[in-house]
């Protein structure tokens, strides 16, 4: 049961030369939403869903932006490992 109310928190930079675009987005959403987890990302004070794609086109974040990625449920520690790995891989467009 304590762990259902997990909390995982870490900041990724956007490396790829376009910064947080529609292709990106749509990348992000689809795997956060493999998971149960709350999943949030966190530019300065602005806060969105992970799973919507719109919500991430919101953050129009360019590259070199940080942006902190928060998951909250059971399954929070493979979600920011999974959302992490997709900012480390520059969404595939390096």
């Amino acid at each position: 049961m304590g762990n259902r109310e997990l909390e995982v928190s870490r900041e990724v930079i956007i490396h790829n030369q376009l910064g947080l675009h529609a292709r990106p987005a749509a990348l992000l959403a689809k795997e956060a939403s493999r998971y149960k987890s709350e999943i949030r990302l966190v530019v300065d004070e602005v806060e969105v869903d992970a799973k919507s794609i719109l919500d991430i086109l919101t953050l129009a974040a360019p590259q070199g932006t940080i942006v902190r990625v928060v998951a909250r449920g059971e399954d929070a520690q493979e979600a920011v490992d999974a959302l992490e790995k997709i900012f480390l891989n520059g969404f595939g467009e390096k």
